[in-house]
């Protein structure tokens, strides 16, 4: 078996596509993924962009992710490169990840509208939320963005955010060090102790300046 660990960066539909939009509210213009072995040891890597079919990028999205117009204008659509990503994949013998669920949501959406044969009930069926996971596991209540989640486990964003490829990698790097617990809990334990009003004795700033700025989403 192996991990995928994926990323997605999607544009919204434009208002004026009402008829469309009753079924999708945004489209993906980049995939990128990684894939681990059993031992959860990166072993391959996969990116693409996409060419959205109803919407030209945003202003906001171009800002955001550094996607623009001009990059997909010659690049397939969804439904080619969803099937070249699964692939990549290599079949059914796998988990796969991603950082929250907006991105098997996302799926789920754009598959139904567009790709109706594929089972994406199965996919999601084999779908694990990480950021789900990190935050049960050290009793956060909300949920902590993955940079901040990055910055928790000492380790410096490799990257730029909100490209697929490297939220992926990032993403999977917490994937890999929560397979042991006992590092894991070592690793975190200074974030954990913060979490206890009784034991707060310093910003969370202050031991991690990455944090400074704590956000959730």
């Amino acid at each position: 078996m192996v991990h995928i660990v994926i990323d997605l960066e999607m544009n919204p539909i434009q208002r004026s596509m009402r008829e469309v939009r009753k079924f999708l509210l945004e489209e993906v213009i980049e995939i990128g993924a990684v894939k681990l072995d059993e031992n959860y040891q990166q072993i391959d890597e996969f990116q693409c962009y996409v060419k959205p079919e109803f919407s030209s990028i945003s202003k906001h999205i171009t800002n955001l992710t550094g996607i623009t117009n001009e990059m997909v204008a010659d690049k397939n659509m969804f439904v080619e490169e969803f099937k070249n990503f699964f692939k990549w994949v290599g079949g059914w013998d796998m988990k796969i990840y991603s950082w929250s669920s907006s991105d098997i949501n996302q799926l789920k959406s754009e598959c139904s509208y567009k790709l109706k044969q594929f089972d994406v009930r199965k996919l999601e069926r084999q779908w694990i939320d990480i950021q789900k996971e990190f935050d049960d596991r050290i009793g956060l209540h909300n949920s902590l963005a993955l940079r901040y989640a990055v910055g928790a486990i000492n380790r410096n964003f490799e990257g730029t955010h909100h490209t697929a490829l490297a939220d992926a990698a990032n993403a999977a790097a917490i994937l890999t060090l929560m397979q042991d617990e006992d590092n894991f809990f070592k690793t975190m334990q200074p974030v954990i102790d913060l979490l206890k009003p009784q034991e707060i004795s310093q910003s969370i700033g202050d031991l991690y300046p990455e944090l400074k700025n704590l956000k959730f989403d």
